[in-house]
């Protein structure tokens, strides 16, 4: 494999990778949404919902260390093709069990699996293709136009599948989405992605085996304390976000109609759009990005403040749009952070164990979730609960949904409390002071060349 010995010169080439992903993630969209509508059409339950979501999030976690070793042994550019390609084939599958009649739900959790199982493999190959790329100066930018597509997705799809479903039914959203897949293979094959290259030895001289580079991600990070320690953080934050991220809907609906828990939903969206697009034109802080990451943190923490406390539609659209305008640049320091820090050429398994980590949190938090809100916190608040006649039930009111509420709060006070952790271990802290770039530093560019960097007209 050959190397790159010289630094990213524009944002271009990124750009034509993430629109065309961008494009393909939307036509995805549209099949799980339209696929969820059809699932409840024919069995009237929650719990195929439930075994969806496990089977698209099982493979990922299970497979993720293997994807790493993947994307850092090959070539990443016909990893992400591969995938994309097979991606396309499954959803064929799907198209020709639709039309012939013989598509049931047992079809769905292994089609749901297989996208899973191939897109283990397609995260790693992009994330570590990022920093071969882009500017070091553009990292920030870069993770603010991935955010922006995920909001793009949050806000439009469930509205745009929910029209077509009426209009052209499950048959038509297929269709659609088999076409996007198209913008995703040609722009991987109108552009070429620098590979670093890959030590098939170690520093030892023993031949690298595919246990060893799996494991290699594991301890890389724990030599690097700073880089482990703000990893850890992010996964606590991250608990407390799926726990209670899961339980929005709930909350709302303790004191208010569906369509007051969709307005929610979609200023959170909406918020997160705007947040995502004014990180893709500044970029962050060049300097100082882990207080920075941890100061956002701690402001989105805020949103669930404001979301629980008392049973108020447009407070609890206030807290989840603030919520979600600064989690994508708590986000984005955080991916520049770690792509400037971890060298091109491991971010493969790097990136692989870091996504593991947090990918495995959500599925957890989100089993607790429930029982918790259920057994432990909405007695609390209910008429003749333990809390309903103190303080507490004073502040927050008492009824369905409020100990829901409750847990927004304290979740927000434990965010607050590790955030404040973080900062005070010298590690995490001064994490940029103490471990070295792991790509070198360029010459400042200026506004023309800024622009053309960027894929636009300088005049």
């Amino acid at each position: 494999m050959t190397t790159t010995t010289t630094a990213p010169k524009g944002m271009r080439t990124f750009l034509i990778i993430a629109i065309g992903q961008m494009i393909s993630v939307m036509g995805s969209g549209l099949t799980g949404y339209a696929l969820g509508f059809w699932i409840y059409a024919e069995t009237g339950n929650a719990t195929p919902f439930a075994l969806v979501a496990l089977f698209s999030t099982l493979p990922r976690i299970l497979l993720a260390p293997l994807a790493g070793v993947l994307a850092d042994r090959y070539n990443r550019r016909r990893i992400m093709l591969a995938v994309d390609s097979a991606d396309a084939f499954i959803t064929l599958g799907a198209a020709a069990l639709l039309f012939s009649g013989r598509l049931e739900v047992w079809h769905i959790y292994i089609i749901a699996g297989a996208s899973s199982l191939f897109g283990s493999f397609q995260q790693p190959a992009f994330q570590a293709s990022i920093t071969m790329l882009v500017p070091k100066r553009d990292l920030g930018r870069a993770s603010g136009i991935q955010q922006m597509g995920q909001a793009l997705e949050m806000l439009l799809t469930p509205v745009i599948a929910g029209a077509l479903f009426g209009l052209i039914g499950l048959n038509g959203i297929i269709a659609i989405d088999l076409i996007t897949y198209g913008f995703a293979v040609g722009a991987l094959l109108v552009v070429r992605i620098p590979q670093p290259e890959y030590a098939p030895h170690n520093a030892h001289g023993e031949k690298n085996s595919l246990w060893k580079d799996a494991a290699f991600g594991w301890s890389y990070l724990r030599g690097r304390p700073g880089l482990f320690g703000l990893l850890w953080y992010f996964a606590a934050i991250n608990f407390f976000l799926s726990l209670s991220g899961v339980l929005a809907t709930p909350l709302v609906l303790g004191f208010a109609t569906p369509a007051a828990a969709g307005l929610v939903g979609s200023v959170g969206g909406a918020a997160m759009l705007v947040s995502s697009i004014i990180m893709s034109a500044w970029g962050g802080p060049k300097q100082r990005k882990v207080p920075a990451l941890i100061f956002y943190i701690g402001l989105a923490a805020a949103g669930f403040l404001m979301t629980g406390l008392l049973p108020q539609v447009w407070l609890s659209a206030l807290g989840r749009g603030w919520l979600l305008f600064f989690i994508p640049w708590a986000s984005a320091m955080s991916q520049a952070i770690f792509q400037t820090k971890v060298a091109p050429e491991v971010q493969g398994r790097v990136f692989a164990i870091r996504g593991m980590i947090a990918q495995s949190i959500s599925p957890i938090a989100q089993g607790l979730a429930g029982p918790l809100a259920d057994r432990v916190f909405t007695p609390l608040l209910l008429p003749g609960g333990n809390l309903a006649a103190t303080w507490v039930g004073d502040l927050m009111g008492v009824g369905a949904g409020r100990g829901i509420g409750l847990l927004f709060v304290l979740s927000c006070a434990a965010m607050w409390g590790m955030s404040l952790l973080a900062y005070a271990n010298p590690r995490i802290r001064d994490l940029e002071r103490e471990l070295p770039d792991a790509l070198p530093d360029e010459p400042a560019a200026d506004s023309a060349e800024a622009l053309e960097a960027a894929g636009a007209p300088a005049g």
